[in-house]
C-alpha cells in the first residue's frame, strides 16, 4: 500500500519536511495548515516541489468547528472553507480533513450535523475535493468512529467519506470486539487512515494526544488489528502517519521521516500486506568494539579484569582481548574520539549473516561500507539509529565467512578455550591462533562471556531504537523501566532473545543536552563466582565502584544473608537483587571516558538487571568523575 506522512510529524521548516519525507521513501504527505502558514513557499510553489521529490499531496488538514453550529456560524465557516478549497486547488490536494466539532455553539443533533456536512460536501465536489470526516477522541458530541460514519451515511454525499484515525479510535476503546464495526463500513468510504501508537497513559486524552503519540510499533496500541480490519472493508488508500510528538518536533527531521516509515513496513509485515526477509535472531555476542585515543588505560583495564590480548587485526590498529568467550576488540585508529573511550561496535552471532543483512536493508537500516583488503573476511554490518555499528557473524563455523581470520596471533596461545564453536577439525586452524591467555570458563573467578550490553540512547532516539532492535534483528523487548538518577529520571528498556544469550539494554537521559558526554556504555560480563572474580580485579590494579554504606544497611533490612556475605559484599561494592527465580550479584568498574565494565553473577532464573540498584550505582557514578 502507498505511504504517507503529516508534515506535523517531523520538525524544521516544511521543504525540510517534504525532503526527509521523500528520502525515507515516502509516496505522499499530509500537509499540516501551520505548516503551510508558515512556509514563504506559495501553494503553486509548494505543490512544485512536492511534485519534484516524487510525492503526492494526499490530505489537506484540519477543518475544524464545522458542524451543528447555528444557522448564521455555518455561512461563516461555508465561507472560510471556499477560501480553503480555492487554496487546495493551488496546492493540488484532493481531500481535507474535518475534525470532529469541540466548539460550544455545536448542538447535539446528529440531522443538523449530517445536513451540514452534505452542504459542505457539495460546495468541495464543486472543486474536485472530497470531506473526510474524523471523529476527534475530545470531540464535544462526536467523539466515536462509528457515530461519525452513522452522520456520513445519514448525509449520503458522493464528496463525503469518514476519516479512521487509529489513536482516536484506541485512545477510547482497546476492546478488539470494538473494530469489528470498522470492516462494515465499505471500503470506498474510508477516504483516509491515519496511524499513530501511543504508550499505555492515564491522562487527559487531549494531552496524550497532543504530546506522547509514537509511531506504530513504538507504543501499546494494537495497531494491526486496526489494520486488518480497515483492509478487511476494502480500504485503497494510503496509510498515513499523524503523531504529534513533543521529542519528534525537536529532533532531526531525516533520521525521524526513516524511523517512521520503518514503522509502517514491519506494521504492513505483521498484518501480510508485504513480506520482507524475515527477521534472523541473533544468537550470541561475538565481541564488543571499544574506540579509544589511548590504549594504555584500556588495556590495564582489561588485563586486571583477566583478559588477554591475543590477536591483532592484519591492516588494522585493532587488537583482540579475549577471556572465555568473552571478545573485546580494541581499536586505536584514526576515528577514535579525543574526548574518550566509547563503545563504538557489537558483534552479533547469527545463524545467517547473509539473510540478517537483508532483512536489516529491507527495513531502512543504514548499510554501512567497510574499508577492506580483497584478504579480509567479508562481513556485513548496519548502523543502529544511535550509530553503533552492528556486524553480523559467524564465528568459527564451517562454511561461513569467520571475523577472526583476518587476525593474527600476537603471542603463543595457552588453550583454555575456543573462539567459538569449533565444529570440525579443518575449522580449527583460524580459530586456534586467536585462543587466549587468561582465566577459561572453568576456572573459578573468571569471566566466560559477555552477559548483556547497556547502550544509552541519544535523548530522542528511545523509541526508534526499541522498534529498530525488535524489527530489525528480532529481538524482544520488555516493557520500559524508570530509574531515578540523581539529576532526572532515566528510562531503559531491554531487549532480548528467547534462551538470553543476547542482552541489550536500552537507556535514555532524562532531557536532551549538547553535551552528551554523560551517556556511559557498559559491557557486563558473566562469572560463576563474583567475589573471586571481584577480589581478583583489585588485586590486579583495578578500581570498583565505591557503594556508599546506607545501601548495605538497607540491603540487611530486606534479605538474610549467609554469615559473613554482606560483609563481603560491602567489602567490595558488590550490589544484591532478587526475584521469584533467582539472584543476582554485580558489581562496577570506574568508567574510561564514556566506557565502564560490570561483573554479575546471575542465577539460571533471574531475566533482569538489577534494575533496582541502578539509582545507587548512577549516584555513586557522579562522585567519581570519568577517567579519560
Amino acid at each position: 500500500m502507498r505511504t504517507s506522512i503529516a508534515t506535523v510529524c517531523l520538525s524544521g521548516a516544511l521543504t525540510e519536511k517534504l525532503t526527509a519525507a521523500a528520502r525515507a521513501g515516502f509516496d505522499g504527505v499530509e500537509v499540516f495548515e501551520n505548516d503551510l502558514l508558515a512556509s514563504p513557499l506559495a501553494p503553486e510553489e509548494i505543490r512544485a516541489r512536492c511534485a519534484d521529490l516524487g510525492l503526492s499531496i494526499d490530505l489537506y488538514q484540519p477543518m475544524r468547528d464545522i458542524e451543528a453550529v447555528p444557522q448564521d456560524e455555518f455561512q461563516r465557516n461555508l465561507r472560510r472553507a471556499e477560501h480553503k478549497f480555492r487554496l487546495m486547488e493551488r496546492l493540488g490536494a484532493d481531500t481535507v480533513l474535518v475534525c470532529s466539532s469541540v466548539s460550544p455553539l455545536a448542538v447535539d443533533d446528529d440531522a443538523l450535523a449530517a445536513f451540514h456536512l452534505r452542504r459542505l460536501a457539495e460546495l468541495a465536489d464543486g472543486f474536485g475535493i472530497r470531506v473526510a470526516y474524523e471523529a476527534l477522541a475530545w470531540g464535544r458530541h462526536v467523539s466515536t468512529y462509528d457515530h461519525a460514519w452513522r452522520i456520513v451515511e445519514a448525509a449520503d454525499h458522493p464528496a463525503l467519506g469518514t476519516c479512521l484515525d487509529s489513536f482516536h479510535i484506541l485512545a477510547r476503546n482497546s476492546d478488539p470486539k470494538s473494530l469489528e464495526g470498522i470492516a462494515e463500513i465499505p471500503g470506498e468510504k474510508i477516504f483516509f487512515l491515519q496511524l499513530a501508537d501511543a504508550p499505555l497513559m492515564a491522562m487527559d486524552v487531549l494531552q496524550w494526544s497532543r504530546h506522547y503519540r509514537c509511531f506504530p510499533g513504538q507504543g501499546g496500541f494494537d495497531i494491526a488489528g486496526l489494520l486488518r480490519q480497515v483492509v478487511k472493508a476494502g480500504y485503497q488508500g494510503p496509510l498515513s502517519l499523524e503523531v504529534f510528538n513533543d521529542v519528534f518536533r525537536q529532533a532531526e527531521a531525516g533520521p525521524t521521516a526513516f524511523d517512521a516509515r520503518r514503522s509502517l513496513l514491519v506494521l504492513q509485515e505483521s498484518v501480510g500486506l508485504t513480506a520482507p526477509p524475515a527477521p534472523v535472531v541473533p544468537t550470541g555476542i561475538a565481541f564488543a568494539e571499544l574506540v579509544s585515543p589511548d590504549v594504555e588505560p584500556v588495556s590495564e583495564l582489561l588485563e586486571a579484569l583477566g583478559f588477554a590480548r591475543t590477536a591483532r587485526h592484519r591492516g588494522k590498529p585493532v587488537d583482540l582481548w579475549q577471556q572465555g568467550e568473552a571478545r573485546v576488540l580494541l581499536n586505536t585508529g584514526p576515528g577514535a574520539r579525543r574526548d574518550g573511550t566509547q563503545l563504538a561496535a557489537v558483534g552479533l552471532e547469527s545463524p545467517d549473516p547473509a539473510g540478517a543483512a537483508k532483512r536489516a536493508e529491507a527495513l531502512l537500516a543504514p548499510v554501512l561500507p567497510r574499508r577492506r583488503t580483497p584478504e579480509d573476511v567479508p562481513l556485513d554490518a548496519v548502523a543502529a539509529p544511535d550509530g553503533t555499528e552492528l556486524f553480523f557473524c559467524a564465528t568459527g563455523r564451517p562454511g561461513l565467512p569467520d571475523w577472526t581470520s583476518d587476525f593474527d596471533p600476537t603471542e603463543p596461545a595457552q588453550s583454555v578455550g575456543p573462539v567459538g564453536p569449533v565444529e570440525s577439525v579443518e575449522s580449527v586452524e583460524s580459530v586456534e591462533s586467536v585462543r587466549p591467555v587468561g582465566h577459561s570458563a572453568a576456572t573459578a573467578g573468571g569471566v566466560h562471556r559477555i552477559d548483556h550490553l547497556a547502550l544509552t540512547q541519544p535523548w530522542h532516539q528511545f523509541d526508534e531504537a526499541a522498534l529498530f532492535h525488535r524489527s530489525v534483528l528480532g529481538l524482544g523487548a520488555l516493557e520500559s523501566v524508570d530509574v531515578a538518577d540523581p539529576y532526572g529520571l532515566l528510562r531503559s528498556r531491554a531487549v532480548t532473545n528467547a534462551d538470553g544469550t543476547v542482552r541489550i539494554a536500552l537507556g535514555v537521559g532524562p532531557a536532551p543536552s549538547a553535551d552528551d558526554s554523560d551517556r556511559a556504555q557498559h559491557i557486563a560480563l558473566a562469572t560463576d563466582d563474583l567475589v573471586t572474580a571481584a577480589r581478583r580485579f583489585r588485586a590486579a590494579g583495578g578500581r570498583l565502584l565505591t557503594i556508599p554504606a546506607n545501601y548495605y544497611d538497607d540491603l540487611a533490612a530486606r534479605y538474610e544473608f549467609a554469615d559473613g556475605e554482606l560483609e563481603t559484599f560491602r567489602e567490595l561494592g558488590i550490589l544484591y537483587d532478587r526475584d521469584a527465580e533467582g539472584a543476582f550479584r554485580h558489581c562496577y568498574t570506574e568508567t574510561i571516558g564514556r566506557v565502564f565494565f560490570e561483573l554479575v553473577q546471575r542465577d539460571a532464573g533471574y531475566r533482569g538487571y538489577g534494575a533496582q540498584n541502578a539509582p545507587v550505582r548512577l549516584a555513586a557514578q557522579h562522585v567519581r568523575r570519568p577517567v579519560r
